[in-house]
């Protein structure tokens, strides 16, 4: 009777400890969220400033362009709740459909009335109000895929062969899909993020040096098979060359940064973005940015997405310390996406790497990226709030399960012993170690009693 009323105790201290711990919520990254909110509010300003001469251009109104990018934005904010409110264990079940998602995302472009082509490339899902990159949602669903994969195979893609080659296969898979589009850009940015993403996974380095030595020619051979690739490289090397024919672009993306100086001419005084500089609300919206904030407005958009970037690799880093290793990958995903379309957007602007149609996270206009981004960062922000969570649960389960302290007796008035002195045994150096293994604190809760002189 006496162990079954211990036992149910038991049973009702640990349900009421799991009640506490379940009541513990968790707090979203502060930086995390500074800089998403920054970067959109800079993209807000920006596209408003360099697409009023397009749109008057196109006779759809000086902020048709803005409004449009502002319904994107608000859309995207609403994706982003959503996957903030999201636990990441519902989020990484379905991870099997994820793929076949993507699958039927890339194929979707090529269904006849379903299919979008635009300037003789179909990459574009259209839903009747608007048309919708199929590669923006790919890129996420992949990203969630992969970290799931890498969690559930993770001492097998570092010891075997097959478990490495699996998602380098999938990733091969969907590159051919984006070729046949075609989208070079997006399938370079997929490679780089499956390549980093199993590296940060613990891949086996010099197997994984295997694959890249043998894929690296074949995927430089498919790009110089196109010559309108060929120009572009060519064209990068020397714009100057051919100012008005494959060196256009840029060419005035560069008199542009170049007008920037140090502060930039001011807000909504670019030249270039009247009508010379193309895409300049989308692909080249950076030189705009150059132009009429100069260098200080480049080390601040650059500022931003380090400290975006940098945020999310520290939270991954800490979620797979804790073992929570999807949150981790998820967080490391999503941070090389954003970096690496970022780099290669302003490397193209300033002229650094050839010209590619990748546009700015967050600050170019565009409804795909727009959304698809926004999503993202929903998911990373989840990851932070979980986080959080987990290191305050467990902040409170090490303090309940710290053992109270021992009461010592007042110095003036030691302990009594019931044991009578004479019954109290001499204390002996027969066991040296027990004797240097007692601590003081115990030494002064249970002073010895009746020692011999």
């Amino acid at each position: 009777m006496h162990a079954s009323a211990a036992r149910q105790s038991r049973l009702d201290a640990s349900h009421a400890q799991a009640t506490r711990l379940e009541a513990i919520t968790g707090r979203y990254d502060g930086w995390l969220l500074g800089a998403c909110v920054a970067l959109a509010g800079l993209g807000v300003v920006m596209v408003a400033s360099s697409s009023i001469a397009i749109g008057e251009g196109l006779d759809v109104g000086p902020f048709y362009f803005l409004n449009r990018h502002l319904m994107f934005l608000a859309l995207g904010v609403g994706l982003a709740v959503w996957a903030m409110r999201t636990e990441l264990k519902t989020v990484e079940q379905y991870n099997q459909l994820l793929l076949i998602g993507c699958v039927l995302l890339l194929l979707a472009v090529f269904v006849p009335g379903l299919g979008d082509s635009v300037n003789g490339a179909r990459r574009w899902i259209n839903l009747g109000v608007s048309n919708f990159q199929a590669v923006e949602a790919v890129k996420l669903l992949y990203i969630v895929w992969l970290s799931s994969y890498l969690v559930r195979f993770r001492d097998e893609v570092n010891a075997t062969w097959p478990a490495m080659l699996k998602p380098l296969g999938v990733a091969v898979l969907l590159v051919g899909l984006l070729l046949l589009q075609p989208d070079f850009g997006s399938s370079s940015l997929l490679l780089a993020i499956t390549a980093g993403m199993l590296v940060l996974g613990g891949v086996n380095l010099p197997r994984m040096s295997l694959p890249i030595v043998i894929g690296l020619p074949v995927f430089a051979f498919i790009a110089i098979l196109e010559p309108y690739r060929v120009r572009r490289f060519t064209s990068f090397l020397d714009p100057w060359a051919d100012q008005l024919g494959s060196g256009y672009q840029l060419s005035n993306a560069l008199m542009a940064v170049g007008r920037g100086e140090w502060f930039g001419v001011g807000l909504g005084a670019s030249v270039q973005k009247l009508s010379y500089l193309p895409e300049a609300h989308t692909d080249f919206i950076f030189s705009v940015i150059a132009e009429e904030l100069g260098f200080a407005g480049v080390c601040l958009v650059v500022g931003l997405y380090a400290l975006l970037v940098g945020r999310a690799f520290w939270i991954g880093y800490r979620c797979v310390g804790m073992r929570r290793h999807f949150a981790g990958y998820c967080a490391f995903g999503v941070a090389l996406a954003i970096s690496l379309q970022a780099f290669v957007s302003i490397g193209v602007n300033l002229g650094i790497l050839p010209t590619k149609g990748l546009t700015l996270p967050l600050i170019s206009s565009g409804g795909s990226s727009v959304l698809m981004t926004c999503a993202a960062l929903g998911l990373l922000l989840r990851v932070s709030y979980e986080l959080d969570r987990a290191e305050r649960q467990v902040a409170r389960l090490r303090g309940e399960s710290a053992p109270a302290p021992e009461p010592m007796p007042p110095r003036d008035k030691p302990a009594r012993s019931k044991v009578p002195a004479t019954a109290q045994p001499a204390p002996t150096n027969a066991n040296p170690a027990a004797a240097r293994g007692t601590s003081r604190l115990r030494q002064r809760v249970e002073p010895t009693m009746g020692r011999i002189a």
